[in-house]
């Protein structure tokens, strides 16, 4: 009898086991920098599981008597330890969290404006690139304190490792280098020239032959080969290309790009000389991204539309798209994070109170490629009014208003910002506005969203078209 009924429990485990999904015990994370929280996805079931609260929502984080985290944004996962680690530039702070209970274990301030930390492969230690400075703050692990400074490039932009730990790539958010340090001695070996100085994101692939930096600014990536230490590629990609990732997908190796002024993952084969071979119609402004272990998911955080997207990368098609917190920038894909499956405890429910509104702005002459897209949050009695706007003239000074008008010709009746692009005719800022009241019944509301030159007072994009 004992062993008839060792044999049934035993295969009730069996089928059990086998009706679980592979994905059961691993977590997707998002840094959320409006909302500062970190969004929780189970990618078994592409459902938000709730929100680790950081802070408050912007722009509650303003008073001087603030303590919580300011501008979540960078994160990374140690299977090995289950801690998150979350960098809120802001606050210039590193929260460690527990992936099992969703608790923090420690939050460690470092210099101004951090971005990005990076365990070790060892999972010792945690470079931070302190961005406003010109160092990598690297923390202990087990102590949860900082140890040393690592001077580098000003303006480091994150670290990305080779797979044996021995060697440190940095690339910097100011300077156009990528700055190679020996992990053993802290000290820089190689510093290797690169395309432009804005690289926020680097990241090296599976076995370690190559390592890929983005150039938000010039909207390209660099390949290096690692063997040689030398640039071997540098791709143009689109405006605003944010993140960076590889992965292997039915046996070859392929590099995965978001770019947020298209709205597009553009996908790259290593093996034929990082040839473009798919592209996938993402959401609005696709910002982090992170392959599932196996090579057959990707998830890609929508920095305007508070949301994650799942990609079956066997298709190159969306599966699901997830709602989560305010304005996604890192995303991490976590495998075994949980042992508990079940388990919510320190997660709270997704509160924002409204949806973020997205409005495309195109150009009014047609033989014009302009193009601008702003994403408004509700925050309180106003509105935020984040923007980016590519293919304008270099160099020249732009007002986004508010027209009461119906069509064409648009008046310009309430200014919401006036600004400078830069020298490619890019622009990335926000402001606050009342663009909530476009639409409404009351005949004196405003009616569109435009875009004029300052200067003549023409427009020149609009969202009519």
């Amino acid at each position: 009898m004992k062993t008839i009924a060792l044999a049934v429990i035993l295969n009730l485990v069996g089928l059990i086991t086998a009706a679980q999904s592979p994905y059961a015990h691993d977590r997707v994370y998002t840094g959320n920098q409006v909302s500062n929280t970190v969004s929780v996805v189970d990618p078994s079931t592409n459902k938000l599981l709730g929100e680790i609260k950081l802070g408050k929502p912007y722009p509650n984080v303003l008073s001087p008597l603030y303590k919580g985290q300011a501008l979540v944004h960078g994160l990374r996962y140690s299977q090995e330890k289950k801690i998150l680690a979350v960098v809120s530039i802001g606050s210039n702070a590193v929260t460690l969290i527990s992936t099992e209970t969703n608790q923090i274990l420690k939050t460690i301030y470092v210099g101004r404006s951090p971005h990005e930390p990076t365990f070790t492969p060892d999972s010792k230690q945690i470079w931070v690139s302190v961005r406003g400075e010109a160092y990598i703050s690297v923390i202990d692990v087990e102590k949860m304190a900082e140890i040393r400074r690592v001077p580098v490039a000003d303006g480091p932009g994150m670290v990305s490792f080779t797979p044996d730990g021995k060697l440190a790539y940095i690339c910097s958010s100011f300077t156009p280098e990528v700055d190679i340090v020996d992990a053993a001695t802290y000290t820089i070996v190689k510093k290797i020239p690169v395309t432009s100085p804005f690289s926020p994101n680097i990241f090296t692939s599976p076995k370690g032959e190559w390592i890929a930096m983005t150039h938000k600014d010039t909207g390209k990536v660099t390949i290096i080969n690692t063997a040689s230490q030398s640039v071997a590629k540098v791709i143009t990609t689109g405006a605003i290309t944010n993140h960076v990732s590889f992965s292997y997908v039915k046996n070859k190796l392929m590099m995965l790009v978001t770019v947020g002024g298209e709205n597009k993952l553009r996908v790259f084969d290593a093996a034929q000389d990082f040839k473009q071979t798919d592209t996938v119609n993402i959401g609005a402004l696709p910002h982090g991204l992170w392959p599932s272990t196996d090579g057959k998911l990707l998830y890609v955080g929508l920095e305007f539309a508070d949301q994650v997207q799942a990609v079956d990368l066997q298709t190159m098609k969306i599966i699901s798209t997830i709602q989560i917190g305010q304005s996604p920038q890192a995303l991490v894909y976590a495998e075994n994070a949980v042992t508990n499956i079940n388990a919510k405890s320190g997660l709270s429910a997704l509160n924002d109170t409204a949806s973020t509104q997205v409005i495309a702005l195109n150009a009014v002459n047609t033989n014009q490629k302009s193009h601008g897209r702003i994403a408004v949050r509700s925050i309180g009695l106003a509105d935020l009014v984040e923007q980016i706007f590519t293919s304008l003239q270099p160099n020249t000074s732009y007002t986004l208003a508010l027209s009461r008008s119906d069509k064409a010709p648009f008046s310009s009746d309430y200014q919401i910002n006036t600004f400078d692009t830069d020298a490619n005719g890019k622009y990335m800022g926000q402001s606050t506005g009342l663009v909530k009241t476009i639409n409404s019944v009351d005949s004196q509301s405003f009616r569109h969203v435009i875009l004029t030159d300052t200067k003549t007072g023409n427009v020149v994009l609009s969202d009519q078209l």
